[in-house]
C-alpha cells in the first residue's frame, strides 16, 4: 500500500431506490404468454404507475486518511447507513466510484455477517477466513476475541440461540481483533449495555491510535463522536452538509432545524393578554436553538415575554405527545414557589428541562402565564413543538417500549435493596 493512498476514497458517489411503479416477480411460461397476448394492448392503458426515484445518496465525495477516525452523523434517513453498506460491499452504488486501500471490517447491523447454525467459535474462524486471514492468525487472536466479547461459556452454543446483546458483543469483539486496516461501525453498538459500549469506543480509540487503523463510526450518541472522532461528516437528504472538526459538525446538526420567531406559535393563544404577553419561545442546546433532541439530552426553554404592566405572575408548562394527551406538568408557582414581579418591559426566562427522556415522536409544550390567584394572563398552547430522535435505551429501541403501551416518559428512579428490612423493597427506597 502506498502511503499517498488515503484509506478511503469516495467521489460523486450516488445510490438510488425506484419506488412504486412495476415490481420486478419471478415470470413462469404461462406469464410470458399472457404478456405477449397483452402487449399490443398496453398503449391503450393509462393506469400503470409511474415508478418514483429516490435517491439515498447523492454526489457524495470525501476522502479518509489512514488511521483516521471519522463520525458520521446526521437524522434518521440521511444515507449513513446505505454510506456504511456500500463502503462493505453489502450494496453496489448507482453512479460514482469507491476506493479503498486494504481489507475492511465492518459491524453494520445485529445478524449481519455470522451463520446463525453455526457456534460463536465457528463464526469467528469463518469472519477471519473471508477476511482472507490463516487458522494459525486467528487462532493467536481467538483469546482476545472471547475475553473481550465476555461470552467464553457460550462459545461453542449456535449464535441463533444468542441474546442482541450477546451476538453484538462477539460481532464487535471479531471486527475489532481481526486484522483489518478500515473498520467500519453503524449505530448497532446502542444494542449493547452502557459498560459495553463505553469498552468498544474504547478499543476504537485503541485500534485507531496504537493499531494505526482506520475507523468509520456511524452514531447518535453525540458525546461518543466528539470524544472518540477528531473529524465528523453531516449527512442529510443523501448529501454532505458539512465535513468538519467534530465539535463544529455536532453544532451545526444541533442547530440545523433552528426555531425561528415565524415558527413561534401565536395561534394557539387561547386569551387576550392585557398585562403580561408571551412574544417568542424556542429550545436551546448548547446555546444553539434547535428544533429537535436526541432521547437524553438537556436543554433549555427560552421564553419572551413582554410586560404591559406591573403585576406579579407564575409561568406555567404542560408537555404534550402529538396526540395532545398530557405527559408532564410544571407550574413554577405550585411546585417550585418561583414567582416574578415585574415593571413593564422585555423579559427573559431561561427554563432548565430535564433530560428529555421521551418516546421517539413528535411533543409540544403549553406556556402559561397566569397570577397567584385563578387569573390567566396568558395561554398558549402548543407554543413550540420539537421532535425526539430515534435512539436506543440499555437493549432495546425505546419504540420497543412504546408500541407495548408503556408509556411515554422514562421514569427516571432508583432501586435499592433495604436491608433492615429483610430485603424487602418499599416505596421510599424506590424513589428518589
Amino acid at each position: 500500500m502506498s502511503p499517498d493512498h488515503p484509506a478511503i476514497r469516495v467521489s460523486h458517489l450516488g445510490k438510488k431506490y425506484t419506488i412504486g411503479g412495476p415490481q420486478e416477480k419471478y415470470l413462469t411460461f404461462r406469464d410470458a404468454i399472457v404478456n405477449s397476448v397483452k402487449a399490443p394492448f398496453r398503449r391503450f392503458s393509462s393506469h400503470s404507475p409511474q415508478p418514483e426515484v429516490f435517491w439515498a445518496l447523492k454526489d457524495v465525495s470525501f476522502d479518509v486518511e489512514r488511521g483516521e477516525v471519522v463520525g458520521i452523523i446526521g437524522r434518521n434517513g440521511a444515507g449513513k447507513s446505505t454510506l456504511l453498506k456500500i463502503l462493505s460491499r453489502i450494496t453496489s452504488p448507482s453512479e460514482g466510484t469507491v476506493d479503498l486501500y486494504g481489507r475492511v471490517g465492518s459491524l453494520l447491523e445485529v445478524g449481519t455477517g455470522f451463520h446463525p447454525e453455526l457456534t460463536g467459535r465457528e463464526n469467528i474462524f469463518l469472519s477471519g477466513s473471508i477476511l482472507g486471514m490463516k487458522r494459525r492468525e486467528i487462532d493467536a487472536k481467538l483469546d482476545d476475541i472471547v475475553k473481550f466479547s465476555e461470552i467464553e461459556k457460550f462459545l461453542d452454543t449456535p449464535v441463533k440461540r444468542y441474546s442482541s446483546g450477546m451476538y453484538v458483543r462477539l460481532a464487535f469483539a471479531v471486527a475489532g481483533h481481526m486484522d483489518t486496516e478500515i473498520l467500519l461501525v453503524d449505530e448497532v453498538l446502542a444494542v449493547g449495555d452502557a459498560q459495553f459500549q463505553k469498552k468498544c469506543i474504547g478499543k476504537m480509540g485503541d485500534v485507531a491510535a496504537k493499531e494505526g487503523r482506520t475507523v468509520l463510526f456511524v452514531s447518535h450518541n453525540l458525546a461518543a463522536v466528539k470524544k472518540l472522532c477528531p473529524r465528523s461528516i453531516l449527512l442529510d437528504k443523501g448529501a454532505i452538509v458539512c465535513d468538519s472538526n467534530s465539535e463544529n459538525v455536532i453544532k451545526q446538526y444541533l442547530g440545523h432545524d433552528i426555531i425561528t420567531t415565524e415558527k413561534f406559535n401565536v395561534m394557539g393563544r387561547q386569551v387576550n393578554p392585557k398585562k403580561v404577553m408571551i412574544t417568542n419561545a424556542w429550545l436551546e442546546r448548547e446555546g444553539i436553538p434547535v428544533a429537535s433532541l436526541i432521547f437524553g439530552d438537556e436543554a433549555f426553554l427560552i421564553i419572551q415575554i413582554d410586560v404591559l404592566e406591573e403585576t406579579t405572575f407564575s409561568v406555567e408548562l404542560i408537555l404534550r405527545q402529538d396526540n395532545r394527551l398530557p405527559v408532564a406538568f410544571a407550574p413554577s408557582g405550585l411546585a417550585f414557589d418561583w414567582e416574578v414581579h415585574e415593571k413593564p418591559g422585555i423579559l427573559t426566562v431561561r427554563v432548565k428541562l430535564p433530560p428529555a427522556e421521551y418516546a421517539v415522536g413528535k411533543y409540544s409544550i403549553d406556556i402559561l402565564l397566569a397570577d397567584p390567584g385563578v387569573e390567566t394572563f396568558d395561554n398558549i398552547e402548543s407554543a413550540i413543538s420539537f421532535n425526539i430522535e430515534n435512539t436506543a435505551i440499555g437493549k432495546r429501541n425505546w419504540n420497543f417500549f412504546q408500541r407495548r403501551g408503556q408509556g411515554y416518559a422514562l421514569w427516571n428512579v432508583e432501586f435499592q435493596i433495604d436491608n433492615n428490612q429483610d430485603g424487602r423493597i418499599t416505596f421510599d427506597n424506590l424513589v428518589k
